[in-house]
Formats: C-alpha cells, structure tokens, sequence
C-alpha cells in the first residue's frame, strides 16, 4: 500500500508576503507591489524584495537557549540568505519542535534546495581578498594576498544553508542540499517524500530559499534572461524574468499534520542544453505525465496548475507546447512570479505553498498578471477563470536549467 505524505502549513517568506495568509492574498489580488528598482552593471531591474528588517538569528537561542555551535557573523548567521531562511523557518517551529519531540531527532530529515549556495560569503570574502592584495602591492607581496582570517571555505559550501537548519532544531536525521537550479525546491518535497517512504524518516523539513545576489543577478544578465521592466509570461512581449528572494518550507509526514497531501511528483531530465529547455517541450511534458501516473490521475482531474512561467522566449514556449501535450482542455492556470518574482531555489517549494493556501482557504485562484497579448507560437494560455473556483486538486511546474523537471501534484483529502 502506498505510503501517503501530507504537508504542514507552509512556512514561508517573500516579497509578496511575509507569511501564508499575505501571500495567498497578494496573490488574489495580483498585488506587484513587492518590487522594488536595484541597479546592477550600471542599470536599475525590478528585483522581488522582502520588505522590513529581517532579524538575525540568535545563535546561543537556536535551540531553547542551548549553544547550536552555528557560527554568527558576516560569513554565517549575519549573512541575508540565513536571515531569510529564519524568518520561514521561525513559522515551523512548532510543528517541527513537535515531530523531533515525538520521532526523537534521529528520524527527522532536512531536504534544503537552493541554487545560490555561498556565494553572499564569498562575495564579501573575495572583495576583501582583492582590497588586502592591491594595498599590499599586489602580487609583489603575496604575503598581503588573503582572504580575511575568519573566513573559511566552509561558508560557501553548498551544505553550508542545511547544516544551519539541522543546528536550529537539533535534528540528527539523513540531511541533504538539493541543486537542481530553478526546480531545487520541489526537488527538494520530491527528496524528502521518499525519505518517509523508505523509511529512513518519519518527518522531513523540505524546502528551499535564494536571494538576489550580485553574482546571482550577473549570471542571468549574462544569459540575456533578466527584464527591466514586470515580467509578462506567455505575452507576445515578454522580456525575461524579474529575479527575487524568499524562502518556503513544508514538514512532511506520514501522520495526517493537515488536510494536503503529496499525491504525485513526478521529474524528467531532457539534458537538451545547459540552459535552454528542449525546444519540443517534452521534458516538462515528462514530469507531468509521471506526477500524474504516480498520483494516479487523469489530467482532466487538475483543477488548477501554477505554472512555470517565468516570462522567458524560450522557457514559455517550452512550457506551452508541453501543456497542450499533457491536458486536453485548458485547465485553470497562472503563473505567480509576476508577484513573487523568481525566487530560484526557493520557488518550486513557495509556488507549493500558493497551491496549498488554494486547496486550503477555497477564496479562488492566483491570478496571471500580464499585458494578454497572444504569442501564436505558443499554442497554451494561461486562464483563470474567476474567484469561484474552488479546487481540490493542484499542480505545480518547476522547470530549470539543464532539463531538470518537476511536477508536484498536491490534494485537500479531509477524510
């Protein structure tokens, strides 16, 4: 018999909401007002930015007062990735406190996805390398060439993230990062889930976080990927992504934590180009047909997807030709990083957690917000047909670099 996996309440934080309830109402509305105008390599780009202070986690305090041993500072606690993985993280503390109390801490995992492991610390670290070896002469004077003393190359490392959060709740359970680019997140829920199932955990905190670093920001602008302007998914007129940070996790378990359950995930690997997807959209077309056959579905039982998305040429073509492959008639569907920008690593777990609040709150559905100019060359669109909607079925597409593909399918089963 199948194992079922249901999800907590999402914890969570972004630029459209610093909790659930925020960001499920942001994205009734179609509220954009989470962005703001950074400037990078000489220009200003609407970036998806948490509004407020964001506390630094208190090392001495991570466990109930207990030493955790996590390093603070400018490499460590201090730096705006942890601040931002601890403000989510922070909502899950009971729930979490709970499954460590009741499996004992051997038997809760963490699955963490994110794409941009280390490279705030390194940033710091490297710009202060380069100020210490041009006042020291250069390379004339090696001696002068180094990287501040408390730095280490531990703090870049792509463990470094999911080793604060098994220090936060003392969790001494199988722990993993998960780099999938853009698909981190719910590769991540996929991780975890099979954790359970296996049997090597009762609980697992999965998820994923990501800022907006400057070498984050670089590598995109780099690909011609990043718009200046609010991103337009499936518009004729759409110029890329608008990058943004934020953070979402879920405890899975076994045990009946809500009503949501985990009915199917499925992921493919089309391999077809290190950045671009396959031009025939059968990769994401593969990890929906697979999250539908684990779940057992038809696909006219989805009764609304949170797509993709992401407002790029080629990645919206991708995913149209992928849809109208998958689903015979035009499911309700949007894409919400117009309000929460691309969050990266974190997006498959935050889109998750909008699918969630919808299967939950029954208010109705995310809106697509874009110019609706028809592109011709992608034969799917977006639909979202009123606040009436009620569903109990969702799906959500994370589709990244590389051909990494995953579909989640999530259900509201109140037996």
């Amino acid at each position: 018999m199948k194992k079922r996996i249901f999800l907590s309440e999402p914890a969570l934080v972004c630029c459209a909401g610093r909790n659930r309830f925020e960001l499920y109402e942001s994205c009734l509305s179609g509220f954009q007002g989470g962005f703001v105008m950074r400037e990078f390599n000489n220009a200003e780009f609407p970036v998806g930015t948490i509004p407020g202070e964001l506390p630094e986690p208190a090392a001495g305090a991570m466990r109930n007062g207990s030493p955790a041993g996590f390093p603070p500072g400018k490499y460590g606690g201090n730096t705006r990735i942890m601040r931002v993985i601890d403000c989510a993280l922070e909502q899950l503390r009971p729930v979490v406190q709970k499954a460590v109390s009741m499996y004992g801490p051997k038997r809760v995992g963490v699955c963490f996805g994110s794409c941009d492991n280390g490279s705030e610390a390194s940033y710091i670290a490297h710009n202060a390398f380069f100020k210490n070896c041009a006042a020291s002469g250069g390379c004339g004077a090696p001696a002068g060439c180094a990287f501040p003393d408390d730095y280490s190359l531990r703090y870049q490392s792509a463990s470094f993230a999911m080793m604060f959060i098994t220090e936060k709740f003392g969790i001494k359970g199988p722990a993993f990062t998960i780099a999938t680019a853009c698909a981190s997140g719910a590769s991540a829920i996929m991780r975890g889930a099979e954790l359970i199932k296996s049997g090597y955990c009762d609980a697992v905190i999965a998820g994923g976080a990501d800022i907006v670093s400057q070498t984050v920001f670089t590598g995109f602008h780099a690909l011609e990927a990043v718009s200046n302007s609010l991103t337009n998914p499936f518009s004729k007129n759409r110029k890329g992504i608008n990058l943004g940070e934020g953070a979402a996790f879920f405890l899975l378990s076994s045990e009946k934590i809500s009503d949501v359950e985990l009915l199917g995930a499925g992921e493919s690997c089309d391999a077809y180009h290190m950045t671009a997807p396959g031009i025939d959209g059968q990769g994401p077309a593969n990890a929906m047909k697979a999250a539908l056959l684990d779940a057992a579905l038809d696909s006219e039982k989805i009764e609304y997807i949170n797509l993709h998305g992401t407002g790029t040429d080629l990645n919206d073509k991708a995913e149209s030709l992928a849809m109208k492959s998958v689903f015979k008639t035009d499911a309700p569907s949007s894409s919400t990083k117009p309000i929460t920008g691309h969050t990266l690593g974190a997006a498959g777990a935050l889109e998750a957690a909008i699918c969630w609040m919808t299967l939950t709150e029954k208010k109705g559905l995310p809106a697509h917000c874009w110019d609706g100019v028809k592109d011709e060359q992608a034969p799917f669109l977006p639909a979202v047909k009123g606040n009436a909607n009620k569903p109990s079925v969702c799906m959500s597409n994370s589709f990244a670099f590389g051909g990494c593909n995953v579909s989640l399918i999530l259900g509201n089963n109140n037996d």
